[in-house]
């Protein structure tokens, strides 16, 4: 923005193409240059804003030309990548005044939105309401006539008062009844904890105890688990978390069971109400980092990106879905190099790199208690191991590290604040 005397603020940098951002607000904003042939071949999505076009503003119709690209982009069967370029520049000043002015128009990005889903996925049930933030969508994605059977995953070693409150609520307050939930019990002793393994069991037939008599190794764990899955759809889930609103899975298969969709995160909190994880950006610590960590619950984020659906290269495992068929595509989590730390990350980014949108949704909230179980690296050993973990994700990884597509170059990776370099 820019006032009468010069002076600039609210700077938006944007990530590169983000489809699952745009279907959320009109994040591109009024500064983008089309080639004029493809300006002519999206006459043929013009439903798309028609309905209202006679009361839209500037604004809109912008949105409108951009969902109409989409549009065009989603039917074409050739690869779409490098079709979409983004200049990580400051090219386009806005006046506040005029800013100002615009937030007062009618909004119409939902009904914008809903023309989008009917002419481009025609007989989709997808409901399209007001999102979290004035000119933004909620797209509720449908989850099939029948839906599909999750297996959820629960690593686990003693601690029972950490596992008792995940599991009872996960099955007392999530309204997807459709699932089974898998404890992954790694090596646990204490009695109160074996015991209650046994009541849950016997009390709910949804619960199985499947028993991982090995050294811990987050991802081994978790591959034994998908082996033991009757589930299409795989979440990972740690054993501090707590679902907060009950409809957290119903979001998360809805985003899952899209094709183009690999990984879909969820939005953690800490116990105090503060953010745990809002997607994960590369690069922040030298390999990865949690977007706005510590913001306060009700905080908009960096250009209210903490109240958008998007598309984000990487999400956390403590609370992640997957498709099972993708999950195996990709060769599921890496047991060699990445027993404890980034094995996560890494499975996202080879889900990316295989073709497919990761995802991150503000509609699904739990609360996450951080590595309680399995505590802080804070011992040599455990220091060389996350250091030679790091290694890896840095030799492996390193093009995406530098250059995380749903980031800017112009924002920090010295903080998780999207504050500016």
């Amino acid at each position: 923005m820019v006032d009468n005397e010069k002076r600039r603020s609210q700077p938006s940098f944007k990530p590169e193409w983000n489809p699952d951002l745009l279907l959320s607000t009109h994040y591109v904003g009024r500064m983008a240059v089309y080639k004029r042939r493809i300006l002519w071949r999206l006459e043929v999505y013009q439903e798309i804003g028609g309905r209202v076009r006679s009361d839209m503003r500037r604004d809109d119709l912008d949105y409108a030309r951009a969902l109409r690209f989409l549009a065009w982009l989603s039917q074409r069967e050739t690869s779409t990548v490098g079709t979409v370029k983004r200049l990580p520049w400051m090219l386009y000043h806005r006046h506040i005044a005029h800013h100002k002015a615009d937030q007062k128009r009618l909004d119409y990005i939902p009904l914008l939105v809903e023309d989008w889903v009917k002419l481009t996925l025609p007989g989709c049930e997808a409901r399209v309401s007001h999102g979290q933030l004035p000119f933004s969508a909620h797209v509720r994605w449908p989850l099939g006539e029948r839906p599909p059977l999750v297996s959820l995953l629960v690593p686990t070693r003693d601690g029972v008062d950490i596992l008792r409150p995940c599991v009872d609520r996960i099955l007392a307050l999530t309204h997807y009844r459709h699932f089974e939930l898998l404890i992954l019990d790694n090596q646990s002793t204490c009695p109160q904890t074996l015991a209650y393994l046994a009541d849950v069991a016997a009390r709910d037939s949804r619960v199985k105890v499947l028993h991982w008599h090995h050294p811990f190794n987050y991802s081994a764990i978790n591959n034994f688990g998908v082996r033991h899955a009757n589930g299409d759809i795989i979440g990972m889930v740690n054993n501090d978390i707590e679902p907060i609103n009950g409809d957290w899975l119903s979001e998360m298969v809805g985003q899952v069971l899209r094709p183009d969709i690999g990984c879909v995160g969820a939005k953690l909190y800490y116990p105090n109400g503060t953010l745990q994880h809002g997607g994960v950006i590369l690069g922040l610590g030298g390999v990865a980092g949690h977007a706005h960590r510590f913001f306060p619950r009700q905080a908009e984020g960096y250009c209210g990106r903490l109240k958008l659906t998007q598309n984000l290269t990487a999400v956390t495992g403590a609370c992640l879905l997957v498709r099972k068929d993708v999950f195996y595509e990709v060769g599921g989590l890496n047991e060699q190099k990445l027993a404890v730390t980034f094995n996560d990350v890494d499975l996202c980014l080879k889900v990316y790199k295989a073709g497919y949108r990761n995802l991150w949704t503000p509609y699904a909230e739990l609360y996450h208690h951080e590595s309680i179980s399995r505590g802080a690296d804070n011992t040599p050993k455990k220091r060389t191991r996350r250091l030679r973990e790091m290694a890896y994700m840095r030799r492996t990884w390193r093009d995406l590290l530098n250059h995380d597509p749903a980031y800017n170059p112009n924002l920090t990776l010295a903080y998780e604040d999207f504050s500016l370099r």
